[in-house]
Order: C-alpha cells, then structure tokens, then sequence
C-alpha cells in the first residue's frame, strides 16, 4: 500500500515539475528584442495596450542621414496589431501583424534582415500601457520614466529612447541605435 501511495505521489510531482517546464519553455518563445546590446525586451501581449487604435499615420524616419517617408493603417486592439504600409503615392510596401504571441511581415522593398519585431517594441514604448511596460522593461535591466511631454527608456542614468506624444504627433528618438521616428495622426 505504501509503495503504491509513493508511486502516486511521483506521478503527481512528475506531472507538476513537467507543466511548470513547459509554462517556462513557452515564455522564452514569446518574441523578443535586445533594446540595448545585453538588455532583452520580450514583447508584451496585445492586451496591455492603452487604447484601440484604427487610424492613418504618417511616418517621417531617419536612420544616420538618410530619411524616410511612408504612409500606415494601423489596426490595434487587445487581439493583437495589424499594420500595412504605403509609400507617399499609395503603392504598398508592406504589412506587418502581430496576433497570438507571433510577429509576421512580409514586404516587397524591406529587407529580408529587417526584423519586425523591433516595429512592435517601438510601437509598444510609444502605445502600452505603463505600468505592463515598467515591468517588462524592469525584468531586462531598463527603467521607464515618465516626463511632461512622455516616456523616457532609461539604463542605468544613459536615455536610450526618448519618446515625445501629442494629441497629434509621437516622436520616438533611440539614442543608442541612432534613429528616429515622428508618427503624424488622431491619438486620442
């Protein structure tokens, strides 16, 4: 009898340490991004964003000294993000979805080396709510701290991002990858 109690009693803990194997295992598969070289940012899900987004945006970017312009329709909610990006003459050059734990962009200019997930995690810093953020950016190292005009992504006392909001514009400003993004629409 006692033999029989300690083979359920195993089992029982056997099945236990598996799910919380696995629980551990499906966290480390959530997309990620390094927001500085050591600090990995895994993106929050879809439902900590602060509001329901269906709108028009335009994007002005800068990378070094070359600049950019596009056109976006952005579709967010607590389900996940939907993005298509046009150039200024309306030809589409992409679309981006972030749905059920998974980034996925196809694009016929970007290249192939472009990794979506980064897109997300900007659009996460400027968009999500605060405290979900606080956290996550915590449990890689960074701090979060909120200004007059923003947010501010902060590693030890250095700014990595900067990020600027209005009712009609976000700018987003990463001093460590040296770029720039200024977001143009209804934000309320």
């Amino acid at each position: 009898m006692k033999f029989l109690n300690c083979t359920k009693i195993t089992i029982i803990l056997s099945l236990c340490l598996y799910s919380c194997a696995s629980t551990a295992a499906v966290r480390e598969t959530r997309p990620f991004v390094y927001l500085t070289d050591s600090a990995k940012y895994v993106l929050l899900p879809p439902e900590d964003i602060e509001y329901t987004m269906d709108t028009a945006q335009h994007i002005s970017a800068s990378y070094g000294n070359q600049k950019y312009f596009l056109n976006a329709w952005i579709q967010a909610d607590e389900a996940g993000m939907d993005m298509s990006l046009f150039n200024e003459l309306g030809a589409n050059m992409g679309e981006l979805s972030y749905r059920g734990g998974a980034v996925s962009f196809s694009s016929p200019v970007f290249p192939k080396t472009l990794k979506p997930e980064y897109i997300v995690a900007d659009f996460q810093l400027c968009f999500y709510n605060a405290p979900a953020l606080k956290q996550a950016l915590n449990d890689c190292g960074l701090f979060l701290e909120h200004t007059e005009a923003g947010r501010r992504v902060l590693s030890k006392d250095a700014v990595v991002i900067e990020i600027e909001k209005s009712s009609g514009s976000v700018r987003l400003v990463n001093h460590l990858r040296g770029y720039m993004y200024t977001l143009e629409g209804n934000f309320e």
